[in-house]
């Protein structure tokens, strides 16, 4: 059978990265949060006192630090290195951050490039916020989810307090309100619906309901999986 590229995008919290991750499972295809990859870069950024605006040393780190990602019994976990930066990434700072960070041209392109290579054969489930779009725009399946801002920050909130971060849900909501103008506005990849997307609300849908659409989604285009 044909292994496919499916890019999966959506604003935060809207169930890309569960979903993508139990269908690369259940097709065994690579998948490749890059949302993660972004946060990798931003939390360097902040270890190393690398101010956000400062766009040649966010790429220096991204070549000076090789990330990777590694499947492990409780999931896939992020690296640096050798480290595991899995739970750091996660953390508030590095949330309210991430979009600024991502927003520079040649932090989009680094990372891009990368990903690019990892989706090169198909065989993926890659998802983000310009997959479709930018990152892998001949994907056979396309995904783009969405969902309430109220539902999103209720899951965020209530993933948040299953780690351990401590999060405050008013201030979760606004913080998500302004990501998705953020990511909606930049100039550079901005968050947006690819025309050959096929768009699922999630609102109110149970993560099963989801993956079992988008899969009907890639049996109606024709590949069996």
């Amino acid at each position: 059978m044909k292994q496919i590229s499916i890019a999966i995008d959506g604003p935060a919290s809207s169930g890309k990265s569960t979903v993508a991750k139990i269908l690369a499972k259940e097709f065994n295809y690579i998948y490749t949060d890059t949302g993660a990859m972004y946060r990798a870069v931003t939390y360097l950024a902040i270890k190393h006192y690398i101010p956000f605006t400062d766009e040649k040393g966010l790429v220096k780190l991204i070549h000076d630090y090789p990330l990777s990602f590694v499947q492990q019994i409780d999931g896939q976990h992020v690296l640096i290195g050798d480290r595991d930066v899995t739970t750091a990434i996660r953390q508030p700072d590095v949330t309210q951050a991430v979009s600024e960070v991502s927003a520079h041209r040649k932090v989009r392109e680094a990372l891009v490039e990368i990903q690019r290579k990892i989706g090169e054969n198909g065989g993926v489930v890659m998802d983000g916020r310009d997959i479709g779009t930018s990152v892998l725009p001949n994907a056979e399946v396309k995904i783009f989810l969405v969902a309430s801002v109220t539902e999103r920050a209720q899951r965020r909130y209530k993933e948040n307090i299953e780690k351990g971060i401590p999060t405050v849900l008013e201030q979760l909501t606004k913080e998500i309100q302004a990501r998705d103008y953020y990511d909606s506005t930049r100039k550079v990849s901005p968050l947006k619906q690819a025309t050959d997307a096929v768009r699922i609300d999630t609102t109110g849908k149970t993560i099963s309901e989801v993956v079992q659409a988008i899969k009907e989604i890639v049996k109606e285009k024709g590949y069996f999986l």
